[in-house]
């Protein structure tokens, strides 16, 4: 489990006591990683206290937090990855069903729908809906392959994820997840998953227009991006293990 964070001391706590508490009776959470994405509080000794691993990324940036994290693994690599978000939106109790596809060799990806389930009044605002009808649309367009959703909250063979060459150090990560893993072949399913309101703290993106502005951009940039390079994107491995982190 990669749970990317930046100031995020309020809610991290209770986000890893319902990780641990999960009931996922065929794949256990081996590790959990909190990637520090510079954060001024005390987010990292909160982690530490809670039992997880953390991987300091100064360097501000949500998709270099997750590359920092995914590189910690690889000397024991787990057979699947995690992302959830620190601030408590995610559920975990939705894990098993995030996860099964990948167990039962289904999916090489699964993604977990805010649009699809059910959301807290409030948790998802007009510009995110919007900005994540628009991103789908984009995928349809440039790779073929529709998505209800950009959401954190997925689920992902390590080793093919490793080798889809995944690049983006800011808000552009997760859609360019989905289009490379479209331009691969993965195997890609989305399931409902449910959201809420953050548990405490300040939104990094949602609090402002600006920098929601700013992050819009870069998803559609991201997407051009990978729509026009040329290097050809890996086909996943035909790996079924049932280790998850």
């Amino acid at each position: 489990m990669i749970i990317p964070v930046r100031n995020e001391e309020e809610t991290l706590p209770g986000v890893l006591r319902s990780l641990q508490r999960a009931p996922l009776q065929n794949a256990p959470l081996r590790r959990l990683v909190v990637a520090d994405n510079g954060s001024g509080d005390q987010s990292a000794a909160r982690a530490r206290e809670a039992g997880a691993e953390v991987v300091h990324e100064p360097r501000r940036g949500y998709g270099r937090a997750c590359l920092s994290a995914l590189s910690h693994l690889e000397a024991d690599p787990p057979d699947i990855v995690v992302f959830l978000d620190g601030d408590g939106s995610d559920d975990p109790a939705d894990l098993p069903r995030l996860l099964a596809p990948l167990l039962e060799g289904r999916a090489e990806m699964v993604i977990g729908s805010r649009t699809l389930g059910r959301s807290e009044p409030g948790a998802l605002n007009a510009a995110q809906q919007i900005g994540g009808w628009v991103a789908g649309w984009c995928l349809g367009l440039l790779f073929g392959r529709r998505h209800t959703d950009l959401g954190p909250f997925r689920a992902a063979r390590y080793r093919a994820l490793r080798q889809l060459g995944m690049s983006d150090p800011t808000w552009g990560w997760t859609v360019e997840m989905q289009a490379r893993a479209a331009r691969a072949g993965w195997r890609v399913i989305e399931i409902p998953v449910g959201y809420r309101r953050r548990r405490g703290g300040r939104s990094k993106i949602s609090g402002s227009p600006l920098i929601a502005a700013r992050a819009a951009a870069r998803i559609l940039w991201t997407l051009a991006k990978v729509a026009w390079s040329r290097r050809p994107d890996p086909t996943p491995h035909p790996d079924h293990g049932s280790s998850a982190v």
